[in-house]
């Protein structure tokens, strides 16, 4: 069987209990409120159980690491021990992700799968201390949440042995290639057994992809369960034309114009990113901001903001393209279009995740009408340009303004969970974009539709 040979889909189970998982797992998914598998579940967990190798394809917010997490538990209750012991706790299985947001959603989920087995598990990563990870090391887990670096710094200095991995998973492969870690990944693979079950989870499968699959994987099925360049079918998208000096007031109108609660607004540089924080907040908007030179401490802070609704406009770099998931997230806006056409897929597929709808508004400027083509190319879709929203008459009653927001979660940077966490209340605000804004000149566009 040739590398990646497509498998047909095992869809013959509608529930969690069909798939054979113990009770003690199935008991914790029922506390979640979880009883139905997603496609990539359903397809996913038999052939890991089976033992095979795979690769496994699936649109972004399917629920992947529950496809890799739950089979991955069951085949080690067997192994399960209550011994204090740190040999009766060996690192069995080894979770690979290229960021430390996405190391900390996975190991979250992993927490709550087995919390019913007496099996240990955590998480590394870089940018904190080492001291507090050596100590859950020391004790002994059975299941290591990693990601690169940081993972071969403990090797290095033999706090974690490797040599008892019964399981591999690469989690976002083709993130962690286009961030450079195959150096990395290669010095891990040397670290681990030879007989072993590898998963590997992409979003895309492109010829490096395929050829990180030879070097890790053994006579691996795949598993696709959304076609490729496919843009989040449930996303309702929508393209204004705005002249370049005019976005600010064009976000803020789109905003308050369809009563919009709460958006993830994407920049493409650093810089960008931090001037419309700056200038968001300076309008009296609630605003975290999100690239990779915030520190740790301020991500975990401002992502808990956010979820509490103490956060109306998150504005990110690319780097929350991929694997940030904010349950109910209602609306995703490109205040810059990406260079990469498939990084225009993966920011909106930050909405309308697990099912549910979402909207997708991008502002595109002349000067970017050729960034438009290429996206309208890659995904195969018109994407129609429509006139911005018309401001509501103002209103008689004076307009609340809104309490301050601590400087912590002003500055402050998100990133990452997994649709498959339980969807939790969160606090509804009104919008506190209303703001009498300037009328902005329309933008004749170059695409003839």
């Amino acid at each position: 069987m040739e590398v990646g040979e497509n498998t047909a889909a095992l869809e013959v189970a509608t529930t969690f209990e069909e798939l054979g998982l113990a009770p003690e797992i199935l008991g914790a998914l029922r506390d979640m409120g979880y009883s139905i598998p997603t496609p990539i579940q359903k397809q996913a967990i038999p052939l890991v159980l089976a033992g095979r190798d795979l690769m496994a394809q699936a649109q972004t917010g399917t629920g992947k690491t529950a496809a890799f997490a739950l089979p991955l538990l069951q085949k080690m209750v067997a192994h399960a021990s209550t011994s204090t012991s740190p040999a009766r706790h060996p690192v069995r299985a080894l979770v690979i992700t290229p960021t430390r947001e996405l190391a900390i959603q996975v190991h979250a989920s992993v927490v709550d799968y087995s919390k019913n087995l007496p099996l240990r598990s955590t998480v590394v990563f870089g940018g904190v201390d080492m001291k507090g990870q050596e100590a859950d090391l020391r004790r002994g887990v059975e299941i290591l949440v990693a990601t690169p670096g940081r993972l071969l710094d403990h090797a290095g200095s033999k706090m974690v042995k490797l040599s008892q991995v019964q399981f591999l998973v690469l989690d976002e492969a083709d993130r962690m290639l286009d961030m450079g870690f195959m150096p990395d990944l290669k010095r891990i693979l040397d670290l681990l057994p030879t007989k072993r079950q590898t998963l590997l989870f992409s979003a895309t499968f492109d010829d490096s992809i395929v050829g990180l699959a030879k070097s890790f994987l053994q006579n691996p099925l795949k598993v696709e369960v959304a076609r490729r360049n496919t843009a989040a079918e449930l996303v309702e998208q929508v393209v204004h034309n705005v002249r370049e000096d005019d976005k600010m007031d064009a976000l803020l109108r789109a905003i308050k114009a369809r009563d919009i609660s709460q958006a993830l607004v994407f920049t493409r540089t650093k810089i960008a990113a931090d001037k419309l924080g700056r200038r968001l907040q300076k309008r009296g908007i609630q605003t975290g901001i999100i690239h990779g030179d915030k520190a740790q401490v301020e991500r975990l802070a401002a992502l808990d903001g956010f979820k509490q609704g103490k956060v109306q406009l998150l504005v990110a770099t690319d780097i929350a393209a991929r694997g940030l998931d904010i349950v109910d997230l209602p609306c995703v806006v490109n205040f810059e279009l990406p260079y990469a056409a498939e990084d225009y897929v993966h920011r909106i597929g930050r909405t309308g995740r697990a099912g549910a709808s979402g909207l997708a508004i991008s502002l595109v400027s002349p000067e970017e009408e050729r960034l438009l083509v290429a996206i309208r190319k890659f995904i195969n879709r018109d994407l129609v340009e429509t006139p911005l929203p018309e401001n509501e008459p103002p209103r008689q009653a004076a307009v609340a303004v809104p309490a301050a927001v601590p400087a912590a979660v002003h500055s402050a940077v998100i990133e990452q969970p997994d649709a498959t966490q339980p969807r939790t209340g969160r606090l509804q605000r009104e919008p506190v974009c209303a703001l009498l804004l300037p009328p902005i000149k329309p933008v004749q566009s170059n695409h003839n539709a």
